[in-house]
């Protein structure tokens, strides 16, 4: 189904700003339960950090992205432009409220609140994965095969051990595999590895585009329009929203802020509210020569990245840099990924024809993304996933599709098991 030029667009329920796979999913969700939906975004669908993330449902990864540890870490993240974490130091003043807000969740009482909200959404994100796959007819595009954290030095034992405890205290499903087990399940990895942890109840994504771009053409057959515009205002009306783009005034009843990121400034315009949404920037190493190296997602607990099958090659990934999203990519820092990689096999891994790429990831400072409803239901807002954008996108989907209901005169369905919405609001920052 071709996509409709501006002038053939008619009007729709709901406004869908951002095309990656939190709004394609949560599109899709929608004109299921009966909306008319449109979605707007400056790029082709699934061209922003759904593009290029690890492919990793990181179903196990139920604590926030920083603990304790990153106060000791902020010297070496200034000064290692190619550290696995790394902030730059132009970027600190701007940074720095993010930061004391990061900070600030480290205590007892909010670190719990985020790792509980995390893993309610965790826990049932490779099922609502799986239910969405499965509806159009692609579940070949994910295998749920698990994952493995593996380990090189002797020292690391105790922090593997550590993980480990507190994974089970989480009740994350998680295996100690010694050398012996790591060597039959992926047998090209080097025999120096000591262990490692496996998680069965993770997955990856054969190709994260190709798995946007199928649920793109899902939508449109559900009467899904895409609009390739960029919003640069939006204001409330008596009737809805209206959006002024590039291309002319878009309005609705309703409008969905899923453009990751770029999700700050709408939001604002829209609600009166700050968002406290920054940006880690994430980069990746394609290998196009490399296939059948490994069976699952591998990640380095020292070395801090992962590396993960896909139909196209090996693509490496995990890096972490606060930037901005003004400043120019680094492409050295994807580039050290192969590096990192050196002495993980028993091979090294041939970096032939490789393509480094960066992407932004919307963060917030508890981890938790935001899913809402606010303004008497005319504004819904489904981001700030940080680097779990792919993991939780179905079940986000779920949720808000749940939040708008059906449309008038659509039947109403029984949604599946939904974790609690509060710890999601955007009223958590007040």
């Amino acid at each position: 189904m071709p996509d409709p030029s501006p002038s053939a667009l008619t009007d729709a329920d709901t406004i869908v700003v951002g095309a990656g796979l939190v709004g394609v999913t949560s599109a899709l969700a929608l004109a299921r339960r009966g909306h008319r939906v449109r979605v707007l975004d400056r790029q082709a669908p699934g061209r922003g950090a759904s593009y290029g993330n690890a492919g990793h449902l990181a179903t196990e990864q139920v604590f926030p992205i920083a603990d304790a540890s990153i106060l000791r870490a902020l010297p070496g993240m200034l000064r290692d432009p190619m550290g696995p974490l790394r902030l730059d130091w132009k970027y600190l003043p701007r940074a720095l409220p993010w930061l004391t807000r990061l900070v600030l969740n480290l205590r007892p009482a909010p670190f719990r609140a985020s790792v509980a909200g995390l893993r309610a959404l965790n826990e049932r994100s490779l099922a609502a994965w799986q239910r969405l796959l499965a509806s159009v007819d692609s579940a070949h595009l994910l295998r749920a095969d698990g994952s493995l954290l593996v380990y090189e030095k002797p020292e690391s034992h105790s922090k593997l051990a550590a993980l480990e405890s507190r994974m089970r205290a989480q009740q994350v499903p998680v295996e100690r595999w010694e050398r012996e087990a790591i060597r039959r399940a992926a047998p090209q990895l080097s025999t120096d590895l000591k262990g490692g942890l496996f998680f069965p109840a993770t997955g990856h994504v054969l190709d994260p585009w190709r798995v946007v771009n199928t649920l793109v053409d899902a939508a449109k057959q559900e009467g899904v329009q895409f609009e390739q515009a960029s919003v640069q205002s939006a204001r409330l009306t008596d009737s809805g929203v209206a959006l002024m783009t590039d291309a002319g005034e878009r309005e609705a009843s309703q409008v969905l802020i899923a453009c990751g990121a770029h999700s700050a400034a709408l939001t604002a315009q829209l609600t009166g509210k700050r968002v406290p949404l920054d940006t880690e920037r994430g980069y990746h190493l394609m290998l196009p020569r490399e296939h059948e190296r490994l069976p699952f997602a591998v990640t380095s607990l020292e070395r801090r990245f992962i590396m993960t099958p896909m139909e196209t090659g090996l693509r490496l990934a995990g890096t972490v840099e606060f930037a901005g999203l003004v400043a120019p990519p680094n492409m050295a820092r994807a580039w050290q990924l192969h590096r990192l990689s050196r002495g993980l096999f028993k091979t090294d891994l041939d970096a032939g024809d490789a393509t480094p790429w960066m992407g932004f990831r919307p963060s917030l400072p508890d981890s938790l993304p935001i899913i809402d409803r606010l303004e008497h239901g005319r504004v819904l807002l489904a981001f700030g996933h940080h680097h779990l954008g792919l993991t939780q996108a179905a079940i986000t989907a779920e949720l808000i599709a749940d939040l708008a209901g059906p449309a008038e005169g659509h039947p109403s369905t029984e949604p599946p098991d939904l974790p609690p919405r509060a710890p999601y609001r955007l009223s958590r920052f007040d």
